[in-house]
């Protein structure tokens, strides 16, 4: 069977984020994905309404069911929604310290909805940073978790709260023509892209984007060759992506 990658992500009814984006992004990296349901959000492709966290103890057996059955090989972090639930992926994550780990960390839909209190969640995702085998938070994550705003010196203090390897994504940075994503390993940087700014926002690019990655890691891809297979990716699915709304986010054409 193809290598599996478990995703603790939530349920978007737009299935433009999510734990749809997550298989849908997986499938095409080569891998299969399992989900492990944190949340079950009220939102559409525009705007998050709420959302009713799945419970710690529903959570874990989610994951736990899958681990002797699928040959799982990458776990992968999406909307988490709650402190319990972060501490029991980090319960899971080191009683199963054989799988590599994407922690996307998901704070705020890109929609501008909330996705759990920012800053509790904050608080409780330093605890899984040491975990994790790359991070891939946007900028306003970076400085969310840091509590820094220059980017190079947010990422140094990432490094210095545990971090192995680190994705900064720069699509919300002011630079109207391109967008800059850098690769940290142990501290330095190591690569960095700058692709074209397509026109319009996105909803689901940042999910997609890690979860190609998890299954390329999966796949026995070193970071690096994840890194570039993803980014490649998900820039061809952007420029085919759908607008639902006019003027409004654009769904990833992820097939």
């Amino acid at each position: 069977m193809r290598p599996t990658v478990l995703c603790f992500s939530g349920l978007d009814p737009s299935g433009g984020a999510g734990l749809q984006a997550d298989i849908e992004a997986i499938g095409q990296s080569g891998s299969h994905a399992a989900i492990a349901c944190t949340a079950l959000t009220i939102q559409n492709s525009q705007q998050v309404f709420g959302f009713e966290a799945t419970s710690k103890e529903l959570l874990l057996a989610q994951a736990n069911a899958v681990v002797d059955d699928l040959p799982i090989k990458c776990v992968k972090s999406g909307m988490l929604g709650t402190t319990d639930n972060i501490a029991a992926l980090a319960e899971f994550l080191r009683e199963h310290p054989e799988y590599l780990y994407v922690l996307d960390p998901v704070l705020v839909a890109n929609s501008g909805g909330s996705l759990g209190n920012q800053e509790t969640l904050v608080k409780a995702f330093i605890k899984l940073i040491p975990l994790a085998t790359v991070l891939t938070p946007n900028t306003v994550e970076l400085r969310a978790l840091t509590g820094v705003q220059d980017i190079d010196q947010a990422t140094a203090k990432l490094f210095e709260m545990g971090a192995k390897a680190v994705l900064v994504k720069g699509g919300h940075e002011d630079t109207p023509d391109y967008i800059r994503n850098a690769l940290y390993m142990n501290g330095k940087l190591v690569s960095e892209t700058r692709c074209p700014r397509l026109k319009g926002e996105y909803h689901g690019s940042g999910c997609s984007l890690a979860s190609f990655m998890a299954g390329r890691l999966a796949q026995g891809d070193d970071l690096k060759q994840a890194v570039n297979h993803a980014e490649t990716w998900l820039f061809g699915v952007l420029k085919k992506a759908e607008t639902p709304v006019p003027n409004g986010q654009k769904i990833p054409k992820r097939f």
